[in-house]
């Protein structure tokens, strides 16, 4: 296992500890609980990542549906135009792999935007959480099938207007996730 040496923090949201990496032109990842590399205490920067934290917060919170943050996306040509399409995806929506596919005009790479979607360094602001299967199954996610169906009902709700927070942003089952 290697040591990361970017600048990073952590944010505890109701998923889990969340860890946020800077890159040289923005936000390069953000990874659940017991995901990553060791991380340097030297390069923690809080200060650095705060605005990212704040948006993470106001999300969570209910009061946010779109991320306004750089970003330095590390991938292939192709993982760019999946990552660029799911920052498409509107709040509280979700679409499949193969719609995905076919807004590339390559309906017969659903399985390699798959294997995009499942390679977001940064879920969540990059919401990969957003896609499904064809037939609206839950399918894989970096952080686990639970935290996704958890993002998809704050979504759902915020997005339907439904009044207080999910019973899972208060309790602690999720954090311990």
């Amino acid at each position: 296992m290697t040591t990361m040496t970017h600048p990073w923090t952590t944010y505890s949201s109701p998923l889990g500890t969340l860890t946020l990496h800077g890159g040289a032109r923005g936000l390069a990842a953000l990874t659940f609980p017991g995901r990553g590399d060791l991380l340097d205490e030297a390069t923690r920067d809080p200060a650095g990542l705060a605005h990212a934290v704040g948006q993470l917060s106001e999300y969570f919170a209910g009061d946010r549906r779109a991320f306004d943050l750089r970003l330095d996306l590390a991938g292939t040509d192709f993982q760019r135009a999946v990552w660029g399409r799911l920052l498409e995806i509107p709040y509280g929506t979700t679409v499949s792999y193969l719609d995905i596919a076919r807004s590339l005009g390559r309906p017969d790479r659903a399985r390699a935007v798959g294997a995009a979607v499942g390679r977001t360094p940064v879920p969540i602001i990059v919401p990969c959480h957003r896609v499904v299967g064809s037939d609206g199954a839950l399918t894989g996610y970096g952080g686990g099938l639970d935290r996704k169906e958890a993002l998809l009902d704050l979504e759902r709700r915020g997005a339907t207007g439904a009044e207080g927070p999910p019973a899972w942003a208060t309790s602690r089952q999720m954090a311990m996730l």
